[in-house]
């Protein structure tokens, strides 16, 4: 097995502090905020935010719209902060690692369009899981394993294991 491009060289964080770092976070928000991470709560906040603003009528028209135009303030905008911080907060890791630069990460057996199309169809896929669902990943392992919720415990190993299962494939498309 070769090793990944991407592997850990000597200036990279450690992963135990990173893991302390997204631990604190995430106490943070359940403090601040009272709830934890989710990132699908982002992209509702944000579509409910933008169809408001267009269409202010539209709050009669579903219960969701309704709730989000009595939200306080900060609820309300917290889950945009978090990705807007987690974009931000990975830029400037980039930045000053000198590794920002424009690519397509793809495998030699695919193409760069390929990849692409699979970006966004996987993203989309996994939006719509996530809505159907009820939450996203983020907000199921961290948010519910740090609550020790037996659902999200179970859900961890099932989603790592499937990883694992899904890895042997899915590494034929990378070398």
């Amino acid at each position: 097995m070769k090793p990944c491009p991407e592997s850990l060289s000597s200036g990279d964080l450690n992963p135990y502090l990173a893991g302390v770092g997204v631990g604190m976070v995430l106490l943070s928000s359940f403090v601040i905020v009272g709830r934890g991470l989710s990132i699908i709560g982002a992209f509702s906040s944000f579509v409910a935010s933008a169809i408001l603003a267009i269409f202010p009528q539209a709050v009669h028209h579903g219960q969701f719209l309704a709730e989000q135009s009595i939200r306080p303030a900060l609820e309300h905008e917290w889950p945009v902060l978090v990705v807007l911080g987690v974009f931000t907060g990975g830029f400037l890791s980039a930045l000053i690692r000198r590794r920002v630069k424009v690519q397509v990460s793809k495998g030699s057996l695919s193409s760069s369009a390929g990849r692409l199309f699979c970006v966004l169809a996987g993203g989309v896929l996994m939006g719509l899981g996530a809505k159907i669902g009820g939450g996203c990943t983020s907000g199921q392992i961290l948010s519910g394993g740090a609550l020790l919720g037996t659902g999200s415990w179970v859900f961890m190993a099932a989603a790592f294991a499937s990883a694992y299962a899904a890895s042997g494939f899915v590494r034929r498309w990378w070398t």
